[in-house]
């Protein structure tokens, strides 16, 4: 399967942004999905992830309350949500995907980063 994230930008803060995560290749309604993102001069972070099922979701604690991950089957693309945006949300933002009914473990696809700034 191929992600490919889109729709960063430069944001004000207080602001907010959807991302999208459009998958080809194959569906990915039974694949548990996460976004990523890397700051300059740090390590990589799970910022958000849903089970295969839809029915679980998990949240960096510096996110939660302010992003929303969210996904359409239909239209095999999965979505993160950013509102309250903060100058500390600024990052390269990643989606990646596992292979179908695995919800733990090492993710097996990966897509290219869409870049996000937010200004103070």
């Amino acid at each position: 399967v191929q992600l490919q994230a889109s729709g960063g930008g430069l944001v004000q803060a207080g602001g907010y942004l959807r991302l999208s995560c459009a998958a080809s290749g194959r569906a990915i309604s039974s694949a548990a999905m996460g976004w990523f993102r890397q700051a300059p001069r740090k390590e990589r972070e799970s910022v958000a992830a849903v089970s295969w099922s839809g029915d679980r979701t998990f949240y960096a604690e510096s996110v939660k309350g302010r992003f929303t991950i969210s996904r359409d089957n239909a239209k095999n693309t999965l979505y993160l949500q950013m509102d309250s945006l903060k100058p500390e949300d600024t990052a390269v933002y990643s989606c990646a995907a596992r292979r179908d009914y695995v919800n733990s473990g090492s993710y097996d696809y990966w897509g290219q980063g869409t870049e996000l700034t937010v200004s103070s």
